[in-house]
């Protein structure tokens, strides 16, 4: 049994489909059908039942996905300690977030990162935070600061760092908007909206939609926060948005928050890597600093 095997039953005990495994985790399905088989061999139970149609575990599989995840906590855990003990690590590191994730909570991860490596080269790319889970799943960067997606891909590890709540906002510019918003009732309906492309936020806000049974007016599709918060403080419409975002931006005076009747759930703002890569001295590093912030 070794770390990959096991990392690749996790996978395929969670997704239970050959095929995705192969393509999550990038080996072949006859690669993957030979690790199992290995597995079943060592362990002399079968770990899956399958036929044309469907995989499930068995009995024996379910109790060996319990050992494993144990097992390979402890590895990593292990893995850490060991390699952390190494007085200088160098090399590079990508990390990727939003222009305001790049300024509210990144300095003071990377001011304790600096003092404990100090050779290590850091390459900083921002953006959409709804981008972040992908551009570390394609290998673009090492590790994001991302808002945790409502359903994690499961060869990505994710730490919290942060809870940050969102609210629906609006201009206080003098605009047919803000005339819309001062009406009581507000007429939902007519209010246009400035909607974020995809990820969290967009989810948040379908929820919220339906929650209050309000067909969007749908003013724009934009990616990124800040993009957001711009479009909204020049009357534009009404959107989502982080508060931290408001907070920092240069046009927070023209913007007010306005109270609905269905509470946002908060975004669970973290660092995300590929499991496979928290064993990396570097990545190990990074995400005990960042964790334990």
């Amino acid at each position: 049994m070794d770390v990959r095997s096991v990392e690749l039953f996790l996978h395929l005990s969670h997704s239970l489909h050959f095929a995705k495994t192969s393509q999550s985790m990038h080996v072949s399905a006859s690669t993957l059908s030979r690790v199992i088989q290995r597995l079943e061999d060592e362990l002399g139970s079968a770990l899956f039942t399958r036929d044309k149609r469907s995989v499930h575990l068995t009995q024996a599989g379910q109790r060996f996905r319990s050992f494993a995840e144990n097992w390979l906590e402890q590895w990593r855990t292990l893995q850490m300690d060991l390699s952390l003990q190494s007085s200088e690590l160098a090399g590079e590191l990508t990390l990727y977030c939003s222009v305001t994730a790049s300024y509210s909570h990144l300095p003071d991860i990377l001011d304790k990162y600096r003092l404990s490596c100090p050779n290590a080269d850091i390459k900083l790319a921002t953006g959409d935070v709804a981008m972040a889970v992908d551009k570390v799943a394609n290998g673009e960067v090492d590790i994001a600061i991302a808002a945790r997606p409502e359903q994690l891909p499961l060869n990505m590890a994710f730490a919290s760092i942060s809870k940050i709540p969102l609210s629906i906002i609006g201009p206080t510019v003098s605009c047919n908007v803000r005339k819309l918003l001062e009406r009581n009732p507000i007429p939902w309906d007519q209010v246009p909206f400035i909607l974020p492309e995809h990820g969290p936020a967009r989810a948040r806000i379908d929820h919220w939609f339906k929650a209050m049974r309000i067909k969007p007016n749908v003013y724009a599709k934009v990616a990124g926060h800040e993009a957001i918060v711009s479009m909204v403080a020049l009357g534009s419409g009404v959107g989502i948005a982080p508060e931290v975002v408001v907070d920092n931006s240069p046009v927070r005076e023209r913007i007010q928050s306005i109270a609905v009747g269905v509470e946002l759930e908060p975004f669970d703002l973290g660092i995300c890597m590929l499991s496979r890569r928290l064993h990396e001295p570097l990545m190990q590093r990074f995400w005990q600093i960042a964790a334990r912030n």
